[in-house]
């Protein structure tokens, strides 16, 4: 099982950010909230050098049927994409949500968790290039 989707990008780490927010938005989904790893922890004074920009990520109508349909499965919610630098690369992936949906033994949310994939998906291989 391979849970995580990535690609590496030859964008910055600030450029890939802004290029999945706005792919984000092309195919539907906001950006609810961000963190940069790097700056939270060195705020803790623990040392971490390379950028880890986690973006919570929400289409309202897809949410609004995962929740109708099981409630519990707003655990799962909302969709993480992270982009990070590591050895000088920078990624762009999320969890792939029909595995988080597999493991949660969901099967009658498997065609929105398919949908929201194949969107997240498009949305990291647009801002990749």
């Amino acid at each position: 099982m391979d849970i995580i989707f990535k690609v590496e990008t030859q964008k910055p780490f600030m450029v890939a950010v802004e290029s999945i927010k706005a792919s984000c938005a092309e195919v539907g989904f906001g950006v609810l909230w961000e963190l940069n790893f790097k700056d939270k922890l060195h705020e803790k004074g623990l040392d971490f050098e390379d950028n880890f920009m986690i973006l919570e990520v929400c289409n309202p109508g897809k949410a609004q049927k995962v929740l109708l349909a099981q409630r519990d499965m707003g655990f799962f919610l909302p969709c993480k994409v992270a982009v990070y630098e590591h050895e000088g690369k920078t990624f762009i992936g999320m969890p792939k949500p029909t595995e988080l949906m597999a493991m949660a033994d969901a099967p009658e949310l498997n065609s929105i968790a398919l949908e929201v994939e194949t969107q997240l998906k498009e949305a990291i291989d647009r801002a990749a290039i």
